[in-house]
């Protein structure tokens, strides 16, 4: 009796772990469109706040299709693709970074922002006005700070050098210290610096306190977060990193002739 009674339990429990095994993979696969969905809702949300575009009670899906062009740069050039005709993994960072077709190591040397791998291609997004002119761009950023990777969006205006706003959606810095990156207070302070020289150059750094603002480069400085040094200098140098030659430089610099034959009332960006 006592045997039987341990193999039914066996054959029970294995029986239950089947069962709830087919509930979890079915709810999974029945709640991924969900989830996808959330994801590129709340991406959208954040390129809107960052632009200064959002608006509540009006759609997410109306006010981005309104006002942003999401359109796909292979870093490496700094040329326009398709996106369609690249992987489905290419376009997903944690994917792409796993994947030696889709990434590429990043050498110590260069390695700013705390990144093991560079994904190839990614999302830019342009900002247009009923004219159909660029009036922002707005970069993906990330790098590490000092308990985890922060994830951004960084706004810049037509001169691709100046900074519209910069946002932060994702982070695991200590709150009250290194998590007021998300704050008002630290973000508000970007708008109007300047991220990139006209040669290029990336000259932005913070300061421990406040920028005297009789200092002549005030404009490429932002005040440090009190108590949350490294979490300040990983934010400088996730900026550094993605400005510079394994971030968007490439791309920023092709575009410059293209926003000043825009405001000088030629054409506009190329297309893939």
């Amino acid at each position: 009796m006592q045997r039987e009674s341990v193999r039914q339990s066996l054959l029970v429990a294995l029986a239950v772990c089947i069962v709830c095994s087919v509930l979890v993979s079915s709810a999974a696969v029945r709640l991924k469109p969900l989830q996808q969905a959330n994801q590129v809702r709340q991406m959208r949300t954040n390129v809107l706040s960052v632009t200064g575009l959002y608006q509540e009670g009006v759609p997410v899906s109306e006010q981005f299709q309104q006002a942003v062009e999401t359109r796909v740069v292979e870093l490496d050039t700094g040329e326009f693709v398709d996106p369609e005709k690249l992987p489905p993994k290419a376009l997903d960072i944690e994917s792409a970074t796993r994947e030696p077709d889709l990434s590429v190591p990043i050498p110590d040397e260069q390695n700013l922002a705390g990144l093991s791998r560079r994904e190839k291609y990614s999302r830019v997004f342009l900002v247009k006005n009923d004219q159909g002119q660029v009036e922002q761009v707005v970069l993906p950023v990330r790098g590490k700070g000092l308990w985890s990777t922060m994830y951004g969006f960084l706004s810049l205006e037509p001169d691709l050098r100046t900074v519209h706003g910069i946002t932060f959606y994702e982070h695991g810095e200590t709150p009250g210290l290194g998590g007021e990156i998300e704050s008002e207070k630290f973000t508000r302070q970007w708008e109007g610096k300047v991220v990139r020289e006209p040669d290029g150059t990336v000259s932005f750094d913070f300061v421990r306190g406040s920028v005297d603002p009789g200092d002549p480069a005030a404009k490429y400085k932002i005040d440090g977060i009190a108590g949350a040094t490294i979490t300040t200098r990983g934010v400088v140098n996730m900026i550094r990193f993605w400005m510079g030659p394994l971030g968007f430089k490439k791309f920023l610099e092709k575009q410059e002739e293209f926003f000043e034959k825009q405001q000088a009332g030629g054409m506009g960006m190329p297309r893939a």
